[in-house]
């Protein structure tokens, strides 16, 4: 009877920690919703301040006025509370850890925020200008830059999700390193091939043109590096750990 009980109970808990998550979020929402035409003028300052004189963002959907704000709001949410669900998903799996598991794995779900958040800024604060920039520079003559607010949402949550997790790979190699499915010293074996595969991706989550696509790729290069440095110091610990228990 104790195992079908300890499923039980685990299956609670689960539950628990599903439901405490999605509270984190729903109340980081009643917060903003009062302000969703706000932080929508925010999400398209960077547009709006290269827009032609003649220009202006419009809204060819009746209710899009409504719900692009309202869509933004439930998503920036969510992003607001990554901290809050990443403690319950920690609550939830600690206690099946070794201790020497959990000093690995909190560092790791800390900087998998951090650099999630600093992935979406560095597109806001950076990528944005530039690439609207030139997107209206190139408008033919004769066109005016009509952006509709639902296509322009989509489009800047799209870079987002693709820079936040673009800004994860230091987690991702430093997982591989420590998990025993690569080295250090491999991944420096096949930098080329890093560096390739970068420009890659870059020309694939981003717009056709080589400004996003660079900066998109280099600093998805400058992660790998910063990963491999990192992965270093995770496989000698874990390397020291197992001389320390006499495991060969």
């Amino acid at each position: 009877m104790a195992e079908p009980n300890s499923l039980i109970a685990h299956l609670i808990e689960l539950r628990s920690r599903v439901l405490k998550a999605v509270a984190s979020v729903f109340i980081v929402f009643l917060c903003l919703v009062y302000f969703a035409n706000d932080l929508y003028h925010w999400l398209a300052t960077p547009l709006q301040d290269v827009l032609p004189d003649n220009a202006q963002m419009i809204a060819t959907d009746v209710a899009s006025s409504f719900f692009a704000p309202f869509k933004l709001t439930i998503v920036l949410s969510f992003f607001i509370a990554i901290p809050m669900v990443l403690y319950q998903i920690w609550g939830f799996v600690a206690p099946g850890l070794y201790k020497n598991e959990k000093r690995l794995v909190a560092p790791l779900l800390l900087s998998s925020t951090l650099l999630f958040y600093a992935g979406m800024a560095f597109a806001y604060y950076v990528v944005f200008p530039l690439v609207f920039a030139f997107f209206t520079s190139v408008i033919p003559e004769g066109v005016v830059n009509n952006t509709d607010i639902t296509s322009y949402l989509d489009f800047v949550l799209k870079m987002f999700f693709a820079f936040g997790l673009s800004f994860e790979i230091p987690v991702a190699i430093v997982l591989m390193c420590w998990t025993g499915m690569t080295t250090p010293a491999a991944l420096r074996a096949k930098r080329a091939y890093v560096v390739v595969g970068a420009f890659v991706l870059g020309m694939l989550l981003t717009p056709p043109d080589i400004i996003s696509q660079t900066l998109l790729a280099v600093p998805m290069w400058i992660l790998f590096e910063f990963g491999v440095i990192v992965g270093g110091f995770y496989t000698r610990a874990k390397d020291d750990e197992k001389e320390e228990n006499g495991v060969e």
